[in-house]
């Protein structure tokens, strides 16, 4: 068997990117020192620097002010997405926290005003369920607070250029948004709607005018795929500026007006459009893979970005438009990467599903003839995307080393494919995603080169609990299983999220209490004594979103038949992983059990169970 970390990445990358106003560095959350830290990246290729030095805290977001003296960041302790708010200076110096209420704050993409004096976040410290928009004069003062709106979750995006307006994001359900325009002089004023609607429309933002005349919105509003327009706030006019057959998934625009850039995810590739001084300019050639955080540079120069490849893990890039070059700014390149055996790329497929419908997928086959074992992966959400991405610190690629096959469906739910589609799974949990699983097993049993004995099925969140849907509701097509994080009740599982979160997920998955019969027959807790293969469920303690209790009955009900079940849970983690020693243990500890159980024929097949 092979050691997997020498398929690991050398560190991982939070959702989190920013150019500094001179367009000289870019500040990023990477854990290479163990844990998310702030780092500071010179654009010239030159020795990144660590600002920050947390051991139990991660960063999540970070931002310069406009004089490019000091850097907001927002960050949680032990995973427990309780953010709280600091600044630090771009020379050095130890972080000043801003806040300190056992509460959330989320900071604004852009939560600078233009003159740097104020910053604009999100916080429920007033209220547990409703997330009220706060701007803070950081020279002192009380703060002022714009009450959440009923029924919504509300963000900010940030200040206009000028200053005299500020948008926020409200979300109803996950596919039905709004934005709205407040007076950051004006708590009492009404909020301005930009997006009223009656049907149910994503609204999402792009970036301001330089001169604050507008702004770019990115909506699915009269078709079923996300199209980026323009809205001219002097002729409230909302003009289609890219409406392209496939999703437009983020936008930018220097802040000197030169360059707009937008992204567009085709079939799950991202594909980077740009328009400089009003010309369109060729597409810029990015590996094939998936680009986040896309930023330009003030002076419209260049592009950065964070890329993911299937092949290689997450990276700072850049382009640089003058020239046309793209370049990595960082080599988080893996040992294996460098290895005899070329690490694989998926191939695109689509398979035929019990309604009718196809489902995309991405299939990664090992080198050699077979016959292999294949895992069955289902991505969280449910509404993200399986990308061609490296995914789960190298757990794909060491499958892979170990003659084991990935395929990672697109069931319905998925985003990527078209408002329609994404809807599919709305208070269906359990329903007919389960029908695109039982089918990719059918389809996998079809392949020439699988072993249809050997199939395991695997997930984190939203694809723990879809991976112990299969194993307890369709038992006989696995040989083991694996659940990170992932609910087992959903009864319980929406009793016990985050108060601000349960308007939203009442319309997403369905109300604890009317709908608590149909919540109950789709849940692998109620037919938790049909699993039969080995299982692995994995568990953050600190998890605001999956309790741990959720783990923890499943468990015990399994143990009490004597189920094989191996049961780790991190005390000092919450949903998903910050600290990179924690994450390599947790998903080397996956591979090795899938490894080991799939080198045994047959759904019979088990691996010892191991302690919590």
């Amino acid at each position: 068997m092979t050691d997997f970390r020498s398929y690991a990445p050398l560190c991982r990358y939070q959702e989190t990117l920013a150019f500094s106003p001179d367009g000289t560095r870019l500040a990023c959350s990477s854990n290479f020192s163990g844990q998310y830290n702030v780092w500071l990246h010179p654009l010239d290729g030159g020795r990144p620097r660590q600002l920050t030095r947390f051991t139990d805290h991660a960063v999540r977001q970070v931002a310069f002010s406009p004089d490019g003296t000091t850097l907001a960041f927002s960050a949680d302790h032990h995973g427990g997405e309780l953010r709280q708010l600091y600044v630090v200076p771009v020379a050095g110096g130890e972080p000043v926290s801003l806040t300190s209420a056992d509460a959330d704050h989320f900071l604004a993409v852009e939560p600078f005003s233009p003159d740097g004096t104020q910053l604009v976040y999100a916080a429920n410290d007033r209220d547990p369920a409703a997330q009220d928009i706060v701007v803070r004069d950081l020279g002192g003062g009380t703060p002022l607070r714009f009450t959440a709106r009923q029924g919504q979750v509300t963000e900010p995006m940030g200040f206009s250029p000028d200053g005299k307006m500020i948008l926020v994001r409200a979300e109803r359900t996950t596919v039905d948004t709004d934005l709205y325009l407040l007076d950051p002089q004006q708590t009492d004023a009404p909020w301005l709607c930009l997006t009223p609607h009656d049907s149910r429309q994503l609204h999402n933002p792009g970036p301001w005018a330089p001169d604050s005349s507008g702004l770019y919105r990115i909506t699915d509003a009269g078709r079923d795929h996300l199209a980026l327009v323009f809205h001219d706030l002097v002729r409230d006019t909302a003009e289609p500026f890219a409406a392209p057959p496939w999703d437009v998934e983020g936008a930018v625009v220097s802040a000197d007006g030169s360059t707009l850039a937008w992204a567009v995810n085709e079939d799950g590739r991202s594909v980077i459009r740009v328009r400089r001084d009003g010309v369109e300019l060729p597409a810029p050639e990015v590996p094939v893979g998936q680009v986040r955080c896309l930023t330009a540079a003030p002076d419209g120069r260049a592009l950065a970005f964070l890329l993911d490849c299937a092949t290689r893990p997450t990276e700072v890039c850049v382009v640089d438009l003058d020239r046309g070059g793209f370049r990595y700014l960082t080599d988080n390149r893996p040992a294996a990467a460098s290895g005899p055996t070329p690490l694989v790329a998926p191939e695109v497929i689509r398979y035929p599903t019990h309604d009718g419908r196809e489902v995309p997928a991405f299939l990664y086959r090992p080198h050699g003839d077979g016959p292999f074992p294949v895992v069955l992966s289902v991505h969280g959400g449910p509404e993200e995307q399986e990308r061609p991405v490296y995914r789960y610190a190298g757990l794909y690629q060491y499958l892979l080393a170990n003659g084991i096959a990935v395929l990672a469906p697109n069931v319905r739910g998925s985003t990527g494919y078209g408002t329609g589609y994404q809807r599919l799974i709305h208070r269906d949990w359990g329903g007919g995603e389960l029908g695109d699983l039982e089918h990719a097993a059918l389809y996998l049993r079809a392949v020439p080169w699988v072993d249809p004995e050997r199939l395991a099925v695997f997930g984190g969140s939203f694809g723990g609990f879809a991976a112990l849907s299969c194993l307890a509701r369709l038992p006989r097509y696995w040989a083991a299983g694996v659940s990170v994080m992932g609910p087992t009740d959903l009864v319980s599982f929406l009793r016990e999220v985050p108060a601000t979160w349960r308007p939203l997920l009442a319309e997403w998955v369905g109300d604890p209490d009317a709908d608590a019969d149909m919540l109950t027959a789709r849940s692998p807790m109620t037919y938790a004594d049909r699993i039969e293969a080995s299982l692995f469920v994995v568990q953050g303690a600190k998890d605001r979103r999956v309790s741990r209790a959720e783990g923890d009955r499943l468990v015990a009900r399994l143990r009490a038949r004597g189920t094989d079940v191996r049961y780790d849970v991190y005390e000092d983690e919450g949903h998903g992983f910050t600290k990179r020693e924690n994450e390599l243990q947790a998903w080397s500890d996956v591979g090795y059990f899938l490894v080991g159980n799939l080198r045994r024929r047959g759904p019979g097949a088990r691996q010892g169970a191991g302690a919590t």
